[in-house]
């Protein structure tokens, strides 16, 4: 006898179970990422909600008032500037029957769902470098040594005349460069998210190791200036369309689902997100070139 209609059968099971495997895993990631770099929680936004980069000044007035006389006002004054729009993106993969018949389900399934979340991952991050190396705060210093410390008294002497005080300064280094630095020197590089780190280096919060940094750069922010914007892909009647996507619950970064393609025997993977990595004032990114003289 037929099995009945929309009965669970285990591949059912064996997808879902996949499925809420791939959320969690890159939700727990994002959750390394933010204690790393010391931010808040992920904000949610709307879909196409633009994001505005700022910059804070103030020009005080002389302070010598003579008694009874008008205080004059001091022009403090934010300019912000559109950067972007925060929106979802659409990402699929898709594995032949012929792969898992001759590399295994392991390799064929398991393996490339790792390497398509580090991939997501990794594009935030890549965009995010790319934005910081347009901080203003900019200045030429003639060692490593030097340039890690001016980009932390730059940006903590910005939050200052900004009214802001921070003591988590986060400073993003070429992997090169800081160990040429460190040579023999017996410091602890923690590995998480896929990012080489040093904690309390130098006076910065955290030492981010990358070679998404240009040799002969440093950059730093303050964490208060990081934040992660996201859009919620479980939130927006995809499921009216009969698209229906996994998500990880209280914070839902991503959007993930698993089928299979009968007319072209593939095992298909939709993501869908909307995350962006953001500094909000532009003019709080320190980014210090190292120029030797040699």
């Amino acid at each position: 006898m037929a099995a009945k209609e929309r009965l669970t059968m285990s591949a059912n099971i064996a997808v879902t179970a996949r499925e809420v495997d791939f959320v969690t895993r890159f939700a727990r990631n994002w959750d390394s990422l933010r204690e790393i770099l010391g931010i808040m929680r992920p904000i949610k936004k709307e879909n196409g909600t633009e994001l505005k980069s700022k910059s804070a000044s103030i020009t005080l007035q002389n302070g010598n008032v003579g008694e009874g006389e008008e205080i004059p006002y001091s022009l403090a004054s934010v300019t912000e500037k559109t950067y972007d729009k925060i929106k979802l993106e659409k990402y699929a993969k898709a594995v032949s029957v012929e792969a898992v018949a001759d590399k295994g389900a392991e390799a064929a399934i398991q393996m490339t769902d790792e390497a398509f979340l580090n991939e997501l991952q990794g594009n935030i991050l890549d965009r995010f470098y790319t934005y910081l190396k347009t901080g203003t705060l900019t200045s030429t210093e003639t060692t490593f040594q030097m340039a890690v410390a001016m980009s932390i008294g730059k940006v903590i002497d910005k939050f200052k005349k900004m009214r802001r005080n921070t003591t988590n300064i986060v400073v993003f280094v070429n992997t090169l460069d800081a160990y040429k630095y460190l040579g023999a020197a017996e410091l602890s590089v923690q590995t998480a998210f896929g990012i080489n780190y040093i904690q309390n280096f130098m006076g910065a919060q955290t030492l981010i190791l990358s070679s998404e940094i240009e040799e002969g750069k440093v950059i730093a922010t303050p964490a208060d200036n990081i934040v992660l914007y996201y859009v919620d892909p479980s939130n927006s009647g995809f499921e009216q369309l009969g698209l229906e996507y996994t998500v990880d619950g209280e914070t839902n970064l991503i959007g993930f689902h698993a089928n299979g393609d009968y007319r072209h025997a593939v095992g298909e993977s939709y993501a869908l997100m909307g995350l962006t990595l953001f500094a909000e004032y532009i003019d709080a990114i320190a980014v210090i070139t190292i120029n030797s003289g040699e």
